[in-house]
């Protein structure tokens, strides 16, 4: 059994959940891309493989994911392929695509299912959407991501398990492309598995809330919208965002505009 998970934190917590139930027993691999956000036209093709790669270098040089520019740490047609491999190689090995009520974990499913059609029948989803779980203080909650789920409750979480049906994959791949062709800036979930589109310039308004007439840094800025904003998305998108208002003359600026936390914002005093 092979596990999909599309967050970090979602890896340590489904591996607790393995060492409480063998039958979970598997290895656990991440799709590391946020597919929620950057260009998707030719996603499947060099020549947009390319223009993504390019966009995310735009996004993480100069600030605090600039380690990350040219890592080579994200490589998800790399893993796919492996993925693929793997899957012809032993005709008996399962796939179950682990996928919370969130737009990042949508958009990376529909991203996965182009690799998985020619495994029908062996490729499974657990998608948690809207179902009811219970978190460490006894209390019912509705989990956005799969490391809010306690590594017990996946015993619960396991039941949902189904196979991918090859209506899905004949309809889920046409909703994909739609996306892609629209090629927005940012993915919305509106429910369901159901996305729209919107511009690279979405969270703008509800970031430039936060900036005040006081100095902030960056980082308390970022902070703030993701504490209170409705529709949230990385860090360093929202720190890219920033920066392109301030490169707009949007902001009064001081200090090195680089890390978040090396400059400070305000609203202009003219």
């Amino acid at each position: 059994m092979i596990h999909i998970v599309f967050n970090e934190p979602d890896i340590k917590v489904l591996q607790q959940a393995i060492e409480l139930d063998e039958s979970l027993q598997g290895e656990v691999i991440q799709i590391k891309d946020d597919y929620a956000v950057g260009p998707l036209n030719n996603i499947y093709l060099g020549e947009g493989i390319d223009q993504r790669r390019q966009w995310w270098r735009e996004v993480l040089t100069g600030g605090d994911g600039d380690s990350k520019v040219d890592s080579g740490e994200v490589d998800d047609y790399k893993t796919a392929a492996e993925l693929v491999g793997t899957m012809r190689r032993d005709e008996n090995e399962i796939i179950w695509i682990w996928v919370a009520q969130n737009k990042h974990d949508v958009s990376g499913y529909y991203w996965l299912l182009n690799y998985m059609k020619e495994f029908q029948g062996r490729v499974f989803i657990l998608y948690l959407n809207n179902l009811p779980f219970i978190n460490e203080k006894g209390n019912i909650f509705y989990p956005n991501w799969i490391s809010e789920i306690p590594a017990k409750e996946f015993l619960k979480a396991k039941k949902l398990a189904r196979e991918i049906t090859l209506s899905e994959f004949e309809v889920d791949p046409d909703e994909w492309t739609k996306i892609c062709d629209e090629n927005g800036g940012v993915r919305l979930l509106e429910g369901g598995k159901k996305l729209k589109s919107e511009d690279y310039d979405f969270y703008d308004a509800e970031l430039k809330k936060q900036v005040t007439g006081d100095w902030q840094k960056a980082s308390k800025i970022i902070h703030h919208f993701l504490s209170k904003a409705k529709h949230t998305t990385g860090d360093m998108y929202l720190l890219w965002r920033l920066k392109t208002m301030i490169a707009n003359e949007m902001f009064d600026v001081q200090g090195k505009i680089a890390n978040m936390k090396d400059f400070e914002v305000k609203a202009p005093s003219r």
